[in-house]
């Protein structure tokens, strides 16, 4: 029997109608009641400053974005791909999060990386940036199945909802594959 785990999600677009915000939706939608989801918002972070590390208390922020990675389980990134990587507003939490040195609330903790673009290579770039970045932090991250969403205007309607039935199962078979991941890692 498989363990609750709770998930951090981190959508990498600000966007009120992020298809990446979407593909997050169904991917939670698809989950395993067993996996319960909290989405990390980083729209309102301060741009990282090394002057806050010796702040104390920090900004509220910063303070909050640190304590939901903290009391997560596993992380989920969902990017979009601007100019070839990741968006800067996602980089940003993620180096809030990683610091000061030795400090990192990343470290050890099971992730996915999941890109969604308009474009016919669904943020290959950011994807790869971003599993590069995670694996620095010392995140064993699901190498397999990779989720590229490509042409992902056509995949979602406007209510959010996955319009291809062939969408929804590769979505189900990633986020059974990411449970599996997150409890052969929690042992």
């Amino acid at each position: 029997m498989s363990k609750p785990a709770k998930i951090a999600v981190i959508v990498g677009s600000l966007r009120k109608d992020s298809f990446n915000r979407m593909a997050a939706k169904a991917i939670v939608a698809q989950a395993p009641a067993h996996l319960s989801f909290e989405f990390v918002e980083i729209g309102d972070l301060p741009l990282y400053n090394q002057d806050f590390d010796a702040l104390d208390p920090q900004p509220a922020p910063q303070l909050a974005l640190r304590e939901k990675i903290k009391g997560a389980d596993a992380v989920l990134f969902v990017t979009p791909e601007y100019n070839r990587s990741m968006p800067g507003v996602l980089k940003n939490a993620i180096d809030v999060a990683s610091r000061p040195w030795g400090k990192n609330v990343f470290a050890g903790k099971p992730a996915a990386v999941v890109s969604a673009s308009i474009s016919a290579l669904g943020g290959f770039g950011a994807h790869h940036d971003l599993k590069r970045v995670a694996g620095y932090l010392n995140m064993p991250l699901l190498n397999q199945p990779e989720v590229y969403l490509s042409s992902a205007g056509d995949l979602f309607a406007q209510d959010g909802s996955v319009k291809k039935e062939d969408t929804r199962k590769f979505l189900k078979s990633f986020v059974d594959a990411f449970d599996g991941w997150i409890q052969k890692m929690r042992g």
